[in-house]
């Protein structure tokens, strides 16, 4: 394989990748820092001696990943209040695979954060990407036995803490503008209507900027932590990790943005995320892919 062959290939590849690590990391920075690590061994590899470039590259890719989880885990037990993913502005296209959608959704990355480091990396590349056992054993260093085992185990933790059924981008939308109405004009009851009575609101601002330091639970707390948002705060529907949620502002800038869990057409999770360095690709779309 010539050069001009090796790069096209990595190129070809390069949305999957980018998903791979960023469904590990739940981080686009570093995402991208995984892939310039992949790049780099890739372009210093004996290209004749690879058979198959995308079994290559997903395997460096899963490496480099597990190696920054492991020091992103470290890096959160210092973060300042709620940690959440960084939201990506997703392609219209990406909705329409129900379950590329569900995996890099807020809530089921928030759910992949309570995996270990190699659980999480199994999960990932058997249940959405469909790896084979072999083949996911070489990108984690295990046996194909034990990654058996690492996967019912990962596929059993998440099942209990995922949401109950996947939820529709449509219906997603439907609950989101309903919400959107009742938070602007200050109605109470249609806001009680909609949130569940053990709804979780998660605010990330890491310190930068003003946010809840901590989980706000319940369906009266949060009510009253949105009604602060009336009159002060305006909301845009927006696109973010294959899912409806809104972009809010404040005198014409960013403020946050704003994604939600449903079960049973609830809104049982808020995720508000104000960190300015995790809004930063919010002016384009990122391309995920399978």
């Amino acid at each position: 394989m010539d050069p001009q062959d090796a790069t096209e290939a990595f190129v070809a590849h390069r949305n999957l990748l980018f998903t791979v690590a960023y469904e590990m990391l739940g981080s686009a920075a570093d995402a991208e820092d995984v892939l310039q690590e992949t790049w780099l061994r890739w372009a210093d590899v004996d290209h004749e001696t690879v058979r198959e470039p995308r079994a290559y590259l997903v395997r460096t890719t899963t490496r480099q990943a597990l190696t920054r989880l492991r020091t992103l885990r470290r890096r959160k037990e210092t973060y300042v209040g709620p940690w959440l993913p960084e939201p990506l502005l997703t392609a219209p296209d990406v909705a329409e695979d129900v379950e590329l959608a569900d995996s890099v959704s807020m809530a089921m990355l928030l759910v992949l954060e309570t995996l270990t480091p190699t659980e999480r990396a199994v999960f990932v590349l058997r249940e959405v990407f469909d790896l084979g056992y072999d083949e996911i054993a070489e990108a984690v260093e295990k046996s194909p036995a034990a990654v058996r085992q690492i996967a019912h185990r990962a596929r059993a933790h998440v099942a209990a803490r995922r949401p109950r059924e996947i939820v529709s981008p449509a219906e997603t939308r439907g609950v989101l503008d309903a919400f959107r109405g009742a938070v602007e004009t200050g109605d109470l009851q249609g806001l009680l209507d909609l949130i569940a009575p053990d709804i979780v609101l998660l605010a990330d601002g890491g310190g930068v900027v003003q946010a809840a330091p901590a989980p706000i639970v319940g369906a009266a707390q949060v009510a009253r932590v949105l009604g602060n948002i009336t009159g002060t705060l305006s909301m845009r529907p927006t696109r973010v990790n294959g899912y409806p949620a809104l972009t809010l502002f404040q005198d014409g800038a960013v403020h946050s943005v704003m994604a939600v869990r449903i079960d049973d057409g609830r809104i049982t999770g808020l995720y508000a995320v104000r960190n300015p360095e995790k809004l930063s690709r919010l002016d384009r779309e990122t391309a995920v892919s399978r």
